[in-house]
């Protein structure tokens, strides 16, 4: 055997290294464990003992797989596959290959050295079994295969990555909030949470994001691509996730359910805006007046009344209003549309309110009963419209209808912004 030769790199490649000098030695059937106790089989002679006492990997085993070239005397042997036990950790320290060559194919990753092109993509490569793997894309073919659920992959890494769905093993752990996580790279993504660290940035309003399809997503307000098209309406969407909200309404599907009351919503964000009928909790708060809301919709609403902002104009009498709901029951005086019908003698009306005191003739219901006696009869008439529901009065500039004369003089003071009183 060769005298080792000793260098300071890292350990990123030495797993190959080390399996293809065993398989050069003669062994082309391999299987390598090694356990703490630096028990090595089936050979102790063909490795060095000095590199199997520094290496960082816990248990592993090596199995062979498709024939590759080996480079330094042309022989064909079967790929080397890797299936670690537990998480690989890198260390910079000392590290020896038993040939020259291997030292030289190891620097390479260090390297612009990338000697190996793609036919196909022209990309390069620093070693010849990468290209192999990589020509396994443009191939088209899929050798490893999941034995649970039957999908196939390019490269058994990504076989590796996918069992973990299977097993629930997740063994890249968060040190700072005990999150755990199957693949790498979304522990990556998630330590961004921590740091703060955005390192993806839109060239065209330097926004920064943390994870780099939160930057295509983003770029597509600047482009006006919309790439996810419903099959049923065409309607399209630039997000995914909002092409599969939309089509909840199509399906009718409403997967969020209240544990409180069983009612289901087609959006999780509905669902929470329902539990807070529930929890009476109305986190939005005006800065004006100090009113709180249970929703930011109801918020921006109440602002207006602050503003005075009428965003929703009639296209046939050129009144505007605050409240879109207030536009579309405006807009029925002039449609003559009446959707509520009673179901028991088939009258219609324009508002919901206007039924339900309909349908109190049928049923003979008197919710509203009053003991209370008035020295004047005006003010008995304007006392029992409370409970008849009845507003003679509105407002000529939103369309507000009130009970009493004098609450929509007070109203009006809102549009004038007039402070009567000193």
């Amino acid at each position: 055997m060769n005298t080792p030769i000793v260098k300071e790199v890292c350990v990123a490649n030495f797993c190959e290294g080390l399996c293809l000098h065993n398989i050069a030695n003669g062994n082309k059937d391999v299987e390598i464990e090694y356990d703490n106790e630096e028990s090595i089989k089936p050979d102790e002679s063909n490795y060095p003992q000095q590199v199997w006492r520094k290496s960082p990997y816990g248990n592993f085993e090596v199995n062979v797989k498709e024939e590759i070239e080996v480079k330094e005397e042309p022989i064909h042997i079967k790929s080397v596959e890797i299936k670690l036990e537990k998480e690989i950790r890198i260390y910079e320290e000392p590290v020896a290959f038993t040939w020259e060559s291997l030292l030289v194919k190891h620097e390479q990753t260090h390297n612009e050295d990338k000697s190996y092109q793609c036919s196909i993509c022209d990309k390069n490569f620093s070693q010849n079994c990468l290209l192999i793997k990589h020509q396994i894309v443009h191939a088209g073919k899929k050798p490893y295969q999941c034995i649970q659920c039957n999908k196939t992959f390019t490269r058994n890494s990504y076989l590796i990555i996918h069992q973990r769905v299977h097993t629930g093993a997740k063994p890249y752990q968060c040190s700072q909030c005990d999150k755990a996580f199957s693949r790498k790279q979304d522990l990556i993504k998630h330590q961004r949470t921590h740091t703060g660290e955005k390192p993806y940035q839109c060239s065209q309003c330097d926004k920064t994001f943390s994870r780099n399809s939160h930057l295509i997503s983003h770029q597509r307000t600047h482009t006006g691509e919309k790439p996810y098209q419903c099959s049923q309406c065409d309607k399209a969407f630039s997000h995914n996730t909002t092409l599969i909200k939309h089509q909840r309404t199509h399906t009718g599907e409403k997967p969020y359910q209240c544990s409180q009351c069983d009612k289901t919503f087609s959006r999780n964000s509905q669902l929470i805006s329902h539990q807070r009928t529930h929890t009476g909790e109305k986190p939005y708060q005006c800065s004006q007046c100090d009113k709180t809301f249970s929703q930011k919709t109801h918020l921006i609403s109440h602002q207006r009344n602050h503003t005075g902002e009428k965003p929703y104009q009639c296209s046939q009498c050129e009144k505007a209003f605050s409240l879109r709901s207030t536009l579309i029951k405006h807009q029925r005086m002039h449609t003559g549309e009446k959707p509520y019908q009673c179901s028991q003698c088939d009258k219609t009306f324009s508002r919901n309110s206007h039924l339900k005191s309909h349908q109190r003739k049928h049923t003979g219901e008197k919710p509203y009963q009053c003991d209370k006696t008035f020295s004047q009869k005006t003010h008995l008439i304007s006392h029992q419209r409370n409970h008849t529901g009845e507003k003679p009065y509105q407002c000529s500039q939103c369309d507000k209808v009130f009970s009493e004369n004098v609450t929509l003089i007070i109203h009006k003071i809102m549009h004038t912004r007039e402070k009567p009183y000193q």
